[in-house]
């Protein structure tokens, strides 16, 4: 999600292949041993395929939204963070039935302690890095988005309310209703010869 938003955003052309990932085209499976999306095709054979790193190329390719201008430090070290830890406690609260170790509840307490961090920063500004979106924020959304509707009654009477608002801003966002828009799977047999970027 947080690829195709950086795309769309960035408004840079590519050709959206839509996988169904119980079966998971041979072409994309090619192009990264990884075999999960997304995969980004570039037209001179070049692979990316990690998601924030496509954000990345988008944007570098074109910034209108300037969500790349902030100070990289910091903001570097809260998606990593993001990314290498709160992305476990979100997947073991979101699947709490396959790591029967510990209760639901015990993963979103763990959770809760990045929620309780993004919190303070709200508090001061409508975005994470002040008052104007950066890729902090359009990288975050979609793991809060999965942390909040694994139990969204319980979310939106949380003390995390400047988060909550944060949530619902993305949520009905243009650039977010956009990329939700639902496409048939891609048909393989009907692969495009144009020389422009593929993601899948």
């Amino acid at each position: 999600m947080r690829a195709r938003l950086a795309i769309h955003a960035s408004q840079t052309k590519v050709e959206l292949r839509e996988v169904l990932l119980k079966n998971k085209p041979v072409a994309m499976l090619q192009a990264s041993s990884k075999a999960t999306v997304p995969v980004l095709v570039l037209a001179d054979g070049t692979v990316i395929d990690e998601s924030l790193d496509i954000m990345l190329w988008a944007l570098k390719q074109n910034d209108p939204e300037n969500w790349l201008s902030f100070q990289q430090d910091t903001l570097d070290s809260l998606i990593r963070h993001n990314d290498n830890i709160f992305k476990i406690h979100l997947d073991h609260y979101k699947y709490a039935d396959r790591f029967p170790e510990h209760p639901p509840l015990y993963y979103r307490q763990k959770g809760e302690v990045f929620l309780t961090q993004l919190e303070t920063r709200l508090q001061q500004h409508d975005f994470l890095f002040g008052d104007s979106a950066c890729l902090a924020d359009i990288a975050l959304f979609p793991f809060i988005r999965q942390f909040a509707y694994v139990d969204i009654n319980w979310f939106d009477n949380s003390p995390y309310l400047r988060l909550n608002q944060w949530l619902h801003y993305w949520l009905n966002s243009d650039v977010f209703l956009k990329i939700m828009n639902k496409y048939p799977a891609w048909d393989e047999t009907l692969a495009s010869a144009d020389q422009e970027p593929v993601i899948f």
